[in-house]
């Protein structure tokens, strides 16, 4: 267990193969979050990833992964740390200065949050994140010295409360990646916990150039159809398909992922259990603001 009796909060980086990213995010997160346990769950990487943490940052807890388990590896690191609350970050995300310190009183102000969703800038340009752009429009209400209400977060730069996290399972290791932080939400949802956007919480995201762009659009595609349809009441579970395979490259592509996610849910032995009349309707909510800002900003046809 990593502990040091003057934070109440650690920080778990999440990492595979992307040596060069995550020793540049080392670096960052030393400097901008002095004091702060970090913890850094590497996920079975074939790279040199693992030999140079150790040699660089002697200091840090390196958690080494079996294998490669994907966003389930965050749940390696939760259980490495022993602090009230757990900073997430992925290796090409760094914490600006301030961001975990103006976390940790939110959360201690609000005992019934689970988890803050940061403001994410990317790349040089720092434009914000579409995702956070949409979190802040959420017609939830929320807390006026945080922000909205949501129903779901970025997994890649969020703070969450340990406990909160440990009730609601974690991250499921079947779906890997990809939207994986969709099922932890409804899960979190249902235990009565909040999620709040927080934009006074900041995060920089420099995209790796070594993401596979058409495998991660297909485990979204699949996700997405598979946490449709264990959680999901009928109607919104059809509409979140529907989303989902329209936003795919043609009918071959849509059957595939409609194939891929009937194959992994018989291999992973998936249920259906659909979530409480409250969380489904504040999340239909959610979704008909989100269609609606979509119309909104769509430029007009000529």
């Amino acid at each position: 267990m990593v502990e040091r009796a003057s934070s109440r909060l650690s920080l778990v980086v999440l990492t595979h193969n992307r040596c060069e990213e995550v020793l540049r995010t080392l670096r960052f997160l030393q400097a901008s979050a002095p004091g702060v346990p970090l913890i850094v769950v590497d996920n079975a990487s074939t790279d040199d990833t693992v030999r140079r943490i150790r040699r660089q940052f002697p200091r840090v807890h390196l958690v080494c992964a079996c294998a490669n388990l994907g966003a389930a590896g965050r749940n390696l690191g939760v259980r490495a740390a022993s602090t009230e609350y757990v900073a997430f970050c992925d290796d090409d995300v760094c914490w600006l200065p301030d961001a975990l310190p103006r976390a940790q009183a939110l959360l201690d102000r609000h005992p019934d949050v689970a988890v803050l969703s940061a403001r994410v800038l990317v790349g040089p340009s720092a434009a914000l994140d579409a995702a956070c752009a949409l979190m802040a429009a959420s017609p939830l209400a929320g807390e006026p010295d945080v922000g909205p209400a949501l129903t779901g977060f970025l997994a890649g730069a969020c703070v969450f409360r340990s406990v909160a996290f440990r009730q609601a399972g974690g991250y499921w290791p079947a779906l890997f990646l990809g939207g994986e932080e969709s099922l932890l939400a409804l899960e979190l949802l249902e235990r009565d916990w909040r999620i709040l956007y927080a934009p006074d919480i900041v995060a920089r995201h420099w995209p790796s150039k070594r993401r596979d762009a058409s495998e991660r659009r297909r485990l979204l595609a699949r996700n997405a159809l598979l946490v449709a349809w264990m959680r999901l009441p009928w109607k919104a579970a059809l509409q979140e398909a529907w989303a989902s395979l329209i936003g795919l490259p043609g009918w071959r592509a849509r059957w595939t992922a409609i194939e891929d996610a009937l194959r992994h849910e018989r291999a992973t032995g998936a249920r259906r259990r659909p979530v409480s009349a409250r969380v489904a309707g504040q999340r239909s909510k959610v979704r008909r603001a989100q269609r609606c800002s979509a119309r909104l900003s769509r430029p007009p046809s000529r």
